[in-house]
Order: C-alpha cells, then structure tokens, then sequence
C-alpha cells in the first residue's frame, strides 16, 4: 500500500495470463481480421455494379463545389461541400433548373464570404461544362433537343469513376527557402495594418464629407 491517504484498494484482475496457457487463455480477447482481402473484392464489386448502374453519369454523383471547414483548427484546409450556391451559378451562367438536370448539387443556404471561393468555384463549374457530354434521352434523330453533344461525339465514351469528378485541389505543403527581395524588406506589415485600421475609423467621417461636398456642389 501506498502512503497517499485514503484510497481504493488495488484489487485488479489481469486477464492476459503469462507462460504456456496465454494462447489459449488469451485468445477469446483477439479480434482478427481473416475477412480482409474478402471485404475489399466485396467494396470494389460494389462500386463496379454502382458505375455500371449510373452509366454514363459519374460514378461520384453530383458535381460538388470546393469548400473551407469551418473553425480556426480546419479553415487552412479544402473539401468538398453540399452544393453550389446561386450567386456562383449565375457567374458562371448556369439556370438554377437546369443545373439541377445536368448533375451539379445546388446549396441554397450556403453564401460566399470572398471573391477568391466564388471565383475558385465558378471556374469548377466552366471546367465542367466544357467536358460536359449530354447523351440524347431517347432514341432518334427527331429525339435530339437542343444542347445535346452529337451523336458522334458520344462513341466509346469513358465514364468518370474518380471519388470527386474534378479532384480538389491540393495546395503545396512546403515553400521552398528564397532570399527575400528589396520590397520586402522595406514593407512593414505594422503600418499597413495600422493604415487598415485607420482608414476603417475614419470611413464613415469622410463618407458623410463627400456627401455633403457633392451635395452643395449641385
């Protein structure tokens, strides 16, 4: 017994047992793993019968747009979210309906915060329908509606099987040692910000200045 005052009394009961009867004491508390290579034939026969059943859409489903976690911990990171939003449709002069039929998610809750995300986004999309092939639903030289790809086009078409139609993309982890330039080093990151924070105090003075100035000019 120790001598940290009043304690539990140790009264553990250890199942693993040492010497010759460990084998077969202990094995009832190993879980194997004898299923492996026939888990992995069963996952690949799954995603071979769903490609086969979806063609010739992607087998990934819907095109998705490429987004920033949330929080301090992830929002370095890019993963895919639940759709685009309508302001990244209408810059890259997709209907909302239609953009529904041709496989793109829509996400109406979702709202771009900067110019980056949207701009990154809308150029997904261009990607997109410039490799887009839009198969005729029926058969028929009458059948064909406007926008279809021709039928020409669309011999011995490979189907898209990648996990994300257009991977994400991957930002380099490592920058490489360069010497730095002349510029900066006479930038000062403390006085842009100080300018920054300057000018936002002031904004709303000197907007209410030139309001009143354009105003006795007319």
């Amino acid at each position: 017994m120790g001598h940290g005052g009043n304690n539990i009394i140790p009264n553990v009961h250890f199942r693993k047992i040492n010497g010759c009867q460990s084998g077969r004491k202990n094995r009832v508390f190993m879980r194997t793993w004898l299923d492996q290579a026939g888990r992995k034939k069963r996952r690949s026969n799954a995603r071979k019968a769903k490609a086969a059943k979806v063609f010739p859409r992607p087998a990934a489903g819907l095109l998705r747009p490429v987004v920033h976690p949330p929080t301090q911990r992830y929002n370095m990171k890019l993963r895919l979210g639940k759709g685009f939003t309508l302001d990244e449709l209408k810059e890259a002069k997709i209907p909302k309906k239609y953009a529904k039929t041709i496989g793109i998610a829509i996400d109406h809750r979702r709202r771009n915060r900067c110019t980056e995300s949207l701009q990154a986004n809308v150029e997904r999309l261009k990607l997109y329908m410039s490799k887009l092939l839009l198969f005729p639903k029926k058969a028929g030289a009458k059948k064909v509606r406007k926008g279809d790809t021709p039928r020409s086009e669309l011999q011995n078409v490979a189907q898209n099987t990648l996990k994300e139609i257009i991977p994400v993309p991957k930002p380099e982890k490592r920058t490489r040692a360069r010497a730095i330039t002349a510029e900066e080093k006479e930038a000062s990151a403390y006085k842009q910000l100080k300018k920054a924070r300057t000018n936002k105090h002031y904004l709303g003075e000197r907007m209410k200045k030139a309001k009143d100035a354009a105003a006795k000019e007319t």
